[in-house]
């Protein structure tokens, strides 16, 4: 990962003013070998939200030896602490402290939002926490030197231009063949690193049962239920070492605290079996069993990290923060990315999957998205809001498109908006696990008048043209919008760690399927780990699990949230209401 911030063209005066209040935190502790084992370095933030502090934390902790050979920066462990800028400096003195593991394809930038949101909800209550997001160590393997450069222009230049950035040369996205280590990294190592980060960042487990919440988002629900039944030192008849002896209660956002995929799938005891409904045919069959699944991770002729020739591969994560940068430096400006990015196959096809009006279009692959004139917003939106991106997963509420002149033109200029029936009609019964809730759009002039993004907060407003289905029903309303898509596109490009992750390890996920082999459910043995605490779970109410809530776990169920809103809701709601995840959460953080 790039260990710089991105830089901004906008002045960020009271996020440096923050950040100089911080510096008395920082530190660098050398290690026994006299390499720098810990650093702390101020993220230089332009959210809103300035009263929280935000750091990015790095602490060396090598992978073991059987690895084999790796990147040395793959020896560091990292992650973004929040804390409260009056708060105490030290994390050990910290009321609470939640620590988060991203869900799948997610890296720690994703929590900026919640996070922020909930330290200052738990402050206003006189209460001092820290929020860490976690980052997966194979996140190491990402370049994100261009992305930093905080230019959309210097971006595309250093991954495609051939443009050096700082003096480095980008050496092209990682290849399989290339990173044969992670067919080590699954759930012992990922558990493992979250426990020794844990321990090196708060010596003292008496300390870590008293402070530490563990929860995480979408898979990261599975993680702490994992985290929460493994067993550390080899010895079941001891339990300090235990996962849950680590934390004091648990969090699930969009997730359940489980050792199981059952409920992210939404299918019955068993659901673990090939990709389930989450993410179909990304995830290797593993059928074969644990030992063969071994065998062709190691020996390559299963893929390393989950990736698939189009819409779900590192170039196309990459380019979602691309398009984040783009709506960040210049919202209402004209979009040139896709122009400026390379035609190949993979972002071609991308393209049709992702902006085609019905199967006809897709299968003709005219007109494509690049025929289009949109804002750089609205680019962003076409990509991931939930009335536009065809994968529930990755889908947000931040608003809708627009055009000048109203609904469907209203007679005075502006661009049509119709149902997008690819890769499913609107007709066609809702699959929130797959495709989510909501009616799909698509604007339908193509070299028209240009399309812009009406964002979270004007839905339903006086000028709100309300763009309508064929069915006559709108495509949305205020009470469906949650998130404000420039603190998306903030959170995409800004953050030192990530948003996206450009390479999931695939044992990661193949373990979880295989969780009952011998091999690993001798590791989780503490199966009381999953009840030994309390915890909180918020759903999504139009997210992956929006027909299969699950009652038993005493949800709290958030009205018009897709899967990532309960990372990245503004923290005031259209209704005038404060954000219900960091009310809860903060109050949880007692």
């Amino acid at each position: 990962m790039s260990k710089g911030a991105a830089h901004r063209n906008r002045p960020w005066t009271r996020a440096l003013a923050a950040g100089a209040l911080a510096a008395a935190a920082l530190t660098v502790a050398p290690s026994a070998d006299g390499t720098t084992g810990r650093t702390e370095t101020t993220v230089k933030s332009t959210s809103p939200v300035t009263d929280v502090i935000e750091t990015e934390v790095s602490v060396r902790i090598p992978l073991p030896a059987s690895v084999g050979s790796h990147p040395a920066r793959c020896d560091w462990l990292s992650y973004l602490r929040y804390r409260s800028s009056d708060g105490p400096s030290k994390s050990a003195d910290a009321d609470r402290i939640l620590v988060a593991q991203p869900g799948i394809l997610e890296g720690a930038g994703a929590f900026d939002s919640v996070a922020r949101n909930t330290v200052r909800a738990a402050a206003e209550k006189g209460r001092h926490i820290e929020f860490w997001a976690l980052d997966r160590r194979s996140n190491c393997l990402e370049d994100n030197a261009g992305i930093a450069t905080g230019n959309s222009v210097k971006a595309v230049d250093y991954y495609y231009g051939g443009k050096q950035v700082d003096g480095r040369k980008f050496d092209g996205f990682v290849t399989s063949d290339q990173a044969g280590w992670l067919a080590d990294v699954g759930l012992e190592q990922t558990v493992r690193d979250q426990y020794d980060l844990l321990s090196a960042e708060l010596p003292g487990q008496k300390l870590r049962k008293e402070k530490v919440l563990c929860g995480g988002h979408s898979l990261g629900g599975v993680l702490t239920g994992v985290f929460a039944t493994w067993d550390f030192d080899g010895n079941p008849a001891t339990k300090a070492d235990a996962g849950f002896n680590q934390c004091a209660g648990y969090f699930a956002l969009d997730t359940t605290i489980s050792t199981s995929l059952d409920d992210l799938n939404g299918t019955p005891s068993g659901g673990n079996g090939p990709g389930g409904s989450l993410l179909p045919g990304l995830i290797p069959d593993t059928s074969i069993g644990y030992a063969a699944v071994q065998a062709g991770l190691r020996t390559g002729v299963l893929p390393r990290f989950l990736a698939l020739p189009a819409v779900l591969n590192p170039e196309t994560m990459n380019l979602l923060a691309l398009s984040g940068l783009a709506a960040r430096q210049a919202p209402d400006a004209e979009s040139a990315l896709l122009d400026s990015v390379p035609s190949n196959t993979n972002i071609e096809t991308t393209g049709r999957m992702l902006f085609s009006k019905n199967s006809e279009v897709f299968l003709k692959g005219s007109p494509t998205i690049r025929d289009f004139r949109l804002t750089n917003e609205a680019v962003l939106g076409a990509f991931m809001d939930d009335h536009s991106a065809p994968l529930a997963f990755i889908q947000t509420s931040v608003g809708f498109f627009d055009s000048a002149g109203g609904a469907d033109g209203g007679g005075g200029g502006g661009g049509r908006i119709v149902d997008k029936n690819f890769p499913v009609s609107n007709d066609a019964p809702a699959q929130p696990a797959l495709f989510g809730t909501e009616l799909k759009a698509i604007p339908d002039e193509p070299g028209g008048p240009l399309y812009t993004w009406r964002n979270y907060d004007r839905v339903g407003a006086a000028d709100d043209p309300v763009y309508r289905s064929a069915n006559g029903a709108p495509f949305t309303a205020a009470a469906k919008e949650v998130t404000d898509i420039g603190e998306l596109a903030r959170s995409l490009s800004e953050q030192p760690l990530d948003f996206t992750e450009d390479y999931f390890p695939t044992r990661l996920v193949t373990d979880i399927q295989l969780i009952d082999d011998p091999q690993l459910a001798r590791k989780l043995v503490h199966k009381e780990g999953l009840t030994a605490n309390p915890k909180v779970t918020f759903i999504a109410g139009d997210g992956i699990l929006a027909d299969h809530i699950p009652q038993d776990e005493n949800p709290v169920v958030l009205p018009g949230y897709q899967h990532l809103d309960v990372l990245t809701a503004a923290p005031v709601q259209n209704d005038g209401s404060r954000e219900r995840i960091a009310a809860g959460l903060s109050s949880f953080a007692r």
